[in-house]
């Protein structure tokens, strides 16, 4: 196998059983829960289309010549379509194809599967979402299908996010699926459907990845990094199902370990009505930048929203790591009925001035000065 598929067995037995009784549409459109795996799976089923392998029961097997290129994803009959950007040094009349960026995809590819829009983005060094699937790009699939299977079994095409697809990409790429290449199958890997055209939808076959249970979270969480029990149990219960998020919360970790000494200090000194030391603490605050400001005060409510609820005693209510928790376990009960919405106003509020460049300084300090008087109450 090139990848390991997260969770979905059930999935793979139902496209592996369609690929041996031969009964694979010409064009597939997989959709889904955000995180569960959608060009993963996709992916599977390109392997399982392009393996030969003489057990038709056993594909993709793993062995072969042709599974033994799909490690790499570089097979000559599997094509990839993706959203790009038109590189500076270009021509005025020039439009990107997916094989312009090829190469960083593959590496992406190579550390698996399940990355967002936003990695592919930074992955190929643009820091805006003005990426689309050109008609340069339709053009190219369309020569490259005319051409015979170069290893005498099928085609696959892999578009993943069609959805960017401009309006004279979109209506070619329908006349590709209304007289498909002989031998070629379209696998479409859609975040929103909704955006294609119906009548792109109406010619594939929908295949709906459902989204990913606990356990299977806590099994990949385990096995494939490492994490300890107890803390993949905790992770799996707040990713609800989206690997994805999962995987954010890994990566931050360490920055919520600093929020959360934030969050400390400010209920620590606003209690004890400290003010000359609140003034220091927003003082801080606002060297941040914004972005991280707005992310800090993001995590600040989901801490108020977990505290509350942690006063309930329902552990399935409550999704706080261990220090997290530790932290309620003595903070909890100041988070209450009386004081919950006006807290949560205020941080609301705090983002709301950040967001249209008010001074942090003074944003922070008024925040600090208003959870003196909530925590009180």
């Amino acid at each position: 196998m090139a990848h390991t598929v997260i969770g979905q067995q059930a999935l793979l037995q139902q496209l592996d059983q369609l690929v041996q009784g031969g009964h694979v549409p010409h064009a597939m459109l997989f959709t889904g829960a955000d995180g569960s795996g959608l060009l993963a799976v996709a992916l599977h089923m390109a392997e399982a289309l392009l393996c030969q392998a003489q057990d038709v029961h056993d594909r993709p097997c793993g062995q072969c010549q042709q599974c033994r290129m799909l490690r790499t994803w570089q097979h000559p009959d599997l094509h990839f379509s993706f959203p790009t950007y038109k590189q500076k040094g270009t021509s005025s009349d020039y439009k990107p194809v997916s094989d312009d960026f090829i190469k960083q995809w593959l590496q992406l590819l190579s550390r698996g599967a399940y990355f967002t829009l936003n990695e592919w983005l930074s992955e190929i060094e643009i820091d805006n979402q003005q990426s689309i699937i050109t008609v340069a790009e339709s053009d190219a699939l369309s020569r490259k299908l005319a051409l015979m299977s170069s290893q005498g079994g099928n085609k696959v095409v892999v578009m993943w996010l069609p959805e960017r697809m401009n309006d004279a990409a979109a209506n070619k790429l329908l006349k590709l699926l209304e007289e498909p290449p002989s031998q070629t199958i379209f696998l479409l890997v859609s975040e929103h459907p909704e955006r294609l055209l119906d009548t792109i939808v109406s010619r594939t076959q929908r295949i709906n990845v459902p989204r990913l249970t606990h356990d299977d979270i806590v099994d990949a969480l385990t096995q494939q990094r490492g994490i300890a029990p107890d803390t993949a149990q905790r992770i799996a219960r707040v990713a609800a199902g989206n690997w994805h998020k999962a995987l954010e919360m890994l990566d931050a970790e360490s920055e919520n370990t600093e929020f959360l000494q934030h969050f400390i200090t400010l209920m620590r000194q606003a209690y004890q009505r400290d003010v000359k030391a609140l003034r220091q603490w927003s003082d801080q605050m606002s060297t941040l930048g914004r972005e991280k400001q707005r992310r800090m005060l993001t995590y600040f409510l989901h801490l108020l929203r977990e505290n509350f609820m942690y006063n309930f005693r329902n552990p399935q209510l409550c999704y706080m790591t261990e220090k997290e928790e530790q932290f309620a376990t003595r903070f909890a009960r100041f988070i209450h009925e009386g004081n919950i919405l006006q807290m949560t106003d205020k941080i609301q509020t705090a983002i709301r001035d950040i967001g249209q460049n008010a001074n942090p300084k003074i944003v922070f300090f008024d925040l600090a000065l208003s959870i003196i008087i909530s925590i009180k109450m």
